[in-house]
């Protein structure tokens, strides 16, 4: 993965759930460059090229960030917050995919700048068609700035 361009960085901390979703974006052949990382912080470390991923190759940033809002280390919302204020990474489209239903995480989210907020299916069918209907959507049918 060091080498290739990475189109969905994928920031989920629960491994059935990062299964599934890798599954549902494979299955409906929407992407096959993804990257994910278990926490707040290691999604941070890729953004900004620290830690081990000081020297990953990947010129452009990816085109979709899936983030989970209960995250070890540093928050979804952290995260959110500092990709949202920086300049040069804020037009990154950001889907919030989380299991809470709280107001406060909703309202919160949008205040930051989240682009997408979606609360997780239970059910196995639904989750798969959530993701791939997410998928869809950002990486064929929405268009964001070239540069």
């Amino acid at each position: 993965m060091e080498n290739q361009e990475v189109e969905i960085l994928l920031v989920e901390d629960n491994p059935a759930d990062v299964e599934l979703t890798l599954r549902a974006l494979k299955t409906h052949r929407i992407t096959n460059k993804i990257m994910f990382v278990r926490d707040g912080a290691e999604a941070l470390d890729y953004l900004y090229r620290r830690g081990p991923y000081k020297n990953r190759n990947e010129i452009r940033m990816p085109r979709l960030i899936l983030l989970d809002l209960k995250l070890p280390k540093i928050s979804g919302l952290e995260v959110l917050q500092k990709v949202k204020s920086d300049e040069e990474l804020k037009k990154i489209p950001i889907v919030v995919l989380t299991s809470s239903k709280e107001e406060p995480d909703i309202r919160e989210c949008y205040r930051l700048g989240v682009n997408s907020y979606i609360v997780k299916p239970v059910d196995f069918e639904k989750f798969i068609e959530a993701v791939r209907n997410i998928g869809l959507y950002w990486l064929l049918l929405n268009q964001g700035p070239t540069d």
